[in-house]
């Protein structure tokens, strides 16, 4: 099967043609793939004890083009690794800290577009979709949080500015 470079992550995935998501930018071979891996940690409870940062790492690493949407996207996600890097929130209580912020913040302008690191990681959801075992999955999915975050650190005394009440 041909492979191209995925246009969010740069990851070598299936060309394929396919559904993606309405605002992040990932490829349809991408898209694929971290369809495949959602679907492992939704039926699996030891997989899923990392979904989070899954769903945060991808997001953050395929944000597409500059719209409220993923202005909105891109502060939640940043907000929830720094809760749990950065403050070991458990993951199962960070969409609540999300919420509460999405609630206070919506409508008030308060996020805005930060300009994204120039390179967005090594790992991919390609380095994820090869673990052979949950304890691989979460060691990989891990790593891969830590260094999106880590790549974000300019922007890391506004994430924190965001969370200095609820935290």
């Amino acid at each position: 099967m041909k492979k191209i470079h995925c246009i969010g992550c740069g990851a070598e995935v299936p060309d394929i043609d396919g559904p993606t998501h309405k605002y992040l930018g990932a490829s349809p071979g991408c898209w694929n793939i971290y369809g495949d891996i959602l679907a492992k940690e939704y039926g699996d409870p030891d997989y899923m004890k990392v979904h989070r940062l899954t769903v945060d790492a991808y997001s953050l690493q395929h944000l597409g083009e500059e719209s409220p949407q993923t202005i909105q996207s891109m502060n939640l996600h940043l907000m929830a690794l720094c809760a749990a890097i950065e403050h070991g929130i458990k993951y199962d209580f960070i969409p609540k800290i999300m919420n509460n912020r999405l609630k206070e913040y919506k409508n008030k302008g308060v996020f805005s577009w930060l300009n994204p690191p120039p390179l967005l990681g090594i790992i991919t959801v390609v380095e994820v979709a090869r673990a052979q075992t949950t304890q691989e999955h979460t060691k990989i999915v891990e790593a891969w949080a830590q260094e999106i975050w880590g790549l974000w650190s300019d922007h890391h005394e506004t994430v924190e500015a965001y969370l200095k009440d609820v935290i």
